[in-house]
């Protein structure tokens, strides 16, 4: 892998991670608001959320470049059902949209920077 490929690897790790922490300080204040049906969606959220990482993680160690767009493509689906979770979060007042929308831009933007590592991997040529 050259270093501009390493550079952006790490980038990506580094955001996703980030990320993971964000959503656990969503999760443990809506712990805190007491609230069932936040509680439940936190904890959907959370999982989805953190599941992120992990999977990109797990790509960086793949057997194939099947294997490696396999695993981003799972990070993928968890970040697009990450973006709906946070929707129904807001849209079901549990949290206001207002203090969600800069966690639902970054979901947002993972979405797209994830999505051109798979459709990029896919299309590059093999050397």
């Amino acid at each position: 892998m050259d270093s501009t490929k390493q550079s952006e690897a790490q980038d990506i790790r580094k955001r996703v991670y980030q990320y993971a922490l964000r959503a656990i300080r969503l999760y443990r204040y809506l712990q805190k608001r007491g609230d069932s049906v936040g509680w439940i969606l936190g904890k959907q959220y959370l999982r989805a959320a953190t599941s992120i990482g992990a999977n990109i993680e797990e790509a960086q160690a793949s057997e194939s470049r099947a294997d490696f767009i396999h695993k981003v493509g799972i990070a993928q689906k968890e970040a697009r059902e990450s973006f709906y979770w946070l929707r129904l979060i807001a849209d079901s007042h549990v949290v206001s949209d207002s203090r969600l929308r800069a966690l639902t831009r970054e979901t947002e933007e993972l979405v797209a920077v994830i999505t051109a590592i798979v459709v990029n991997t896919k299309f590059r040529k093999v050397a």
